[in-house]
């Protein structure tokens, strides 16, 4: 299957998707405490049209951000290019990869695929499914929550490791 990638810890491939990363602490961003509550309903932040407009770019998802246990929202607004690597999409599918230290969620305009999207596990890579036929032009809002873990005695950072866009090809014939 053919299939190409654009890395949006790359600044050029970032230009091609006309994406800049946002990050701001807490599970609920501003909110005192982080926004930890007990019996919680959720972030918005979770959600595409939240106002991120206060929330620093990330020019480095890779950079550590720790104190204890800490949660930590990434997101990206993104238009998907008419071609990658020369390539057009038509026949394409779009996933979104990932790896978050430690712990992760992903949600893709908003929703969050319980079986891929949710916390898979210690450092545990995950890839989501965008866009099963993307066209050029479709925009797309990426909310990743990370968690600093273990919770129970946390220890390092939370970060992300890598975050791709991979663009497969489906043949004729498969």
């Amino acid at each position: 299957m053919p299939r190409a990638i654009l890395d949006l810890g790359n600044p050029n491939d970032l230009e091609q998707v006309n994406g800049v990363w946002k990050f701001a602490p807490g599970l609920v961003p501003g909110e005192p405490n982080e926004g930890l509550i007990a019996q919680s309903e959720g972030s918005a932040a979770r959600l595409p049209d939240y106002d991120d407009s206060g929330w620093d770019k990330c020019h480095d998802l890779t950079k550590w951000y720790s104190h204890g246990v800490a949660f930590a929202w990434y997101r990206i607004r993104f238009t998907l290019p008419a071609a990658v690597n020369g390539r057009s999409l038509s026949g394409s599918r779009c996933i979104f990869e990932t790896c978050v230290d430690d712990y992760g969620e992903i949600w893709i305009d908003g929703d969050c695929n319980r079986d891929r999207g949710a916390v898979q596990g210690f450092n545990v890579p995950q890839r989501v499914v965008i866009d099963s036929e993307p066209s050029p032009g479709d925009e797309h809002t990426v909310a990743i929550l990370g968690v600093n873990g273990p919770i129970g005695a946390p220890g390092g950072a939370v970060f992300v490791r890598y975050a791709t866009l991979a663009f497969e090809w489906r043949e004729p014939g498969y």
